[in-house]
């Protein structure tokens, strides 16, 4: 089996090169969720939605949006079942970004997207969406909700990092 191609969130976060934007996405086995963040990376705004057809046309969108909105790395949500455990979505998943790694630019790291889909839901409901409209935007908006779990993180990291390097330390976990 390949070596694993992803980063721990905390190199990818040091790795992030100032004003680049991140990827969030929600992989299904119909479509690809993509949301992306500002390039302060503090907010997750759902993007598009791929419809999937097979591995290289849905990498060459993928990698197409990724170059429009110049990102400096992905956060590609791990389908783990409740009990933290990998199933076949979460094996499907490490295998395509197996294979997306060699051509994308930029670093990727895995977010555990546990509900991220049922609370995209709960958000798209709670705005009074009509069933049809919310199944377009169902996987943006759970890439969206990947996504922003990982920003908010980061943020926390750096500001780790931060009250370390000013010797703070009894604020740290």
């Amino acid at each position: 089996m390949a070596a694993d191609p992803t980063l721990a969130l905390a190199d990818l976060a040091m790795r992030l090169p100032t004003g680049k934007r991140l990827f969030g996405l929600d992989l299904g086995t119909k479509t690809i969720g993509i949301a992306v963040s500002d390039v302060f990376g503090q907010i997750a705004t759902p993007l598009t939605t791929i419809r999937r057809v097979k591995f290289t046309p849905d990498v060459q969108a993928l990698l197409g949006h990724a170059d429009k909105h110049q990102i400096g790395g992905m956060i590609i949500g791990l389908p783990l079942n409740m009990d933290g455990s990998e199933g076949p979505r979460a094996q499907a998943t490490r295998s395509f970004v197996r294979a997306l790694a060699p051509l994308a630019k930029c670093p990727i790291c895995y977010w555990d997207e546990r509900l991220s889909t049922v609370a995209a839901e709960r958000a798209l409901l709670a705005s009074d969406m009509s069933r049809a409209k919310r199944a377009d935007l169902i996987d943006a908006h759970a890439a969206a909700f990947i996504l922003q779990g990982a920003l908010d993180r980061i943020a926390r990291l750096r500001d780790d990092a931060d009250r370390a390097a000013e010797g703070d330390l009894d604020h740290l976990p």
